[in-house]
């Protein structure tokens, strides 16, 4: 097992040999690393635990935003395994609404023990989890890894799914997302979500109500009463007819 100054890198080898039990459909089901690598080329990012703050805020979230990038890429699978168990992880992915990571339980931490990065973290009440990493792997073969650096607490600086897709292609780009505020029934949001779709935009609804998000909310945000609104990375762009205009410049 890895400890404070033995974090070790295994680029060049094969990945371990190790059987998850994973529960799907409500069914017992075991995943080998042969299932999982064997003819793919697999991003993996591992990270020390399901619903801990840095791997909810940002660790899955960037994987899961960018996994359509990774696979116009040429990358058929973004992994993400963990110390804990099969409920944790289903109840995790659900939580986090990660349907373009596969989330793997590490539940005995056999894999992370094989790659030399399981880590003791009894001091905080965790007992044995793996080490922030990530790495890209082809035909079960350790191409590259991103081994966060030996320092105390939860670094996380080259584990990232910007590094990696930068390792990748230097030339990709992070999909365009959105937040489009709307109601139900609305025609003209229907429309807006459409064009979103079409242009390969991913996007956040936000559904106006009397409950919650209030038209009040919308004009504080928007300037406006009408829906939809549309922000893209950050900007307003207003109604249907302005995104049309936006998306066909």
């Amino acid at each position: 097992m890895a400890s404070g100054n033995n974090l070790e890198n295994h680029e060049g080898q094969a990945v371990p040999n190790v059987t998850f039990a994973t529960r799907q459909n409500d069914e017992w089901v075991n995943v080998t690393s042969d299932d999982l690598f064997k003819g793919k080329t697999v991003v993996v990012f591992s990270l020390p635990g399901a619903f801990t703050p840095t791997c909810s805020s940002a660790h899955l979230p960037g994987y899961n935003e960018l996994a359509p990038v990774f696979a116009e890429n040429g990358v058929d699978d973004v992994v993400c395994l963990s110390v804990n168990d099969t409920f944790v992880m289903n109840a995790w992915a659900a939580d986090q609404e990660a349907d373009a990571v596969t989330l793997i339980p590490d539940g005995n931490g056999e894999f992370s023990a094989g790659m030399g990065l399981l880590v003791d973290k009894t001091d905080i009440g965790f007992g044995m989890r793996s080490w922030r990493y990530s790495m890209l792997v082809k035909d079960g073969q350790i191409e590259k890894m991103f081994i966060e650096p030996d320092v105390a607490g939860d670094p996380f600086e080259v584990s990232d799914a910007e590094t990696m897709l930068n390792y990748i292609n230097p030339e990709a780009k992070a999909p365009r997302v959105a937040t489009i505020f709307t109601k139900p029934g609305c025609p003209f949001c229907t429309k807006a979500k459409a064009l979103l779709t079409e242009n390969g935009i991913r996007y956040e609804e936000v559904s106006i109500s009397n409950m919650g998000v209030t038209s009040r909310t919308l004009r504080a945000v928007a300037q406006a009463s009408t829906v939809p609104q549309v922000f893209i990375e950050g900007k307003l762009i207003g109604g249907s007819e302005e995104l049309e205009l936006f998306i066909a410049k």
